[in-house]
């Protein structure tokens, strides 16, 4: 059992390079927004909508743990300044780690330009109905890089299967295939 965690800011291409890579890998996708975007039209961005979406995704990993699938790939956004993001990360790691899987840990960094692009992208748009209002998702985009630190420092990921990836100038195959690659997927 492989778990994957790709993780960066908004719109870095977290869940784009997770399509591609289980095109390429045994592994299946559950992107951050299955759930957010199941719950926001019943809570908006309450604090119960985030108690239920961590509940679903626990309850899904603890699934897939069990599972005879090859893996998983989750993607998320990582608040490096806030406890509640590493902790989460932890439990969930701890789910895999209990059930003999491995944990292989993908960041994503590019330009804030590059980020804003992406965030209009049909995939995008298709695929996570909550980012469909451009000038509010480009405000949270801008405003979360104010507030939080949504990449690593030098040394802090201390996993040892780790690759941190620039995709600024990369298509979203060529990163899976690196990811696919380091890891031997």
């Amino acid at each position: 059992m492989n778990f994957v965690l790709i993780f960066g800011p908004q719109a870095v291409g977290k869940m784009t390079v997770g399509q591609e890579l289980t095109k390429i890998t045994n592994l299946k996708l559950f992107h951050n927004h299955m759930t957010i975007d199941l719950l926001v039209p019943l809570f908006g961005f309450s604090p119960e909508m985030w108690r239920l979406c961590h509940l679903f995704r626990e309850e899904v990993f603890k699934s897939v743990a069990k599972s005879d699938l090859g893996g998983i790939i989750f993607t998320t956004v990582w608040a490096f300044n806030r406890p509640e993001d590493h902790a989460f990360v932890e439990k969930v790691c701890q789910i895999f780690r209990s059930a003999g899987g491995e944990i292989f840990f993908v960041e994503l960094e590019a330009s804030v330009d590059e980020r804003l692009i992406r965030n209009r992208t049909p995939n995008r748009l298709k695929e996570k109905p909550t980012k469909r209002n451009i000038e509010c998702s480009e405000q949270n985009l801008l405003e979360s890089m104010e507030k939080d630190r949504l990449n690593s420092i030098d040394g802090e990921i201390t996993e040892p299967h780790y690759l941190r990836i620039d995709t600024t100038h990369l298509s979203a195959k060529d990163v899976a295939q690196m990811i696919k690659d380091t890891f031997h997927l």
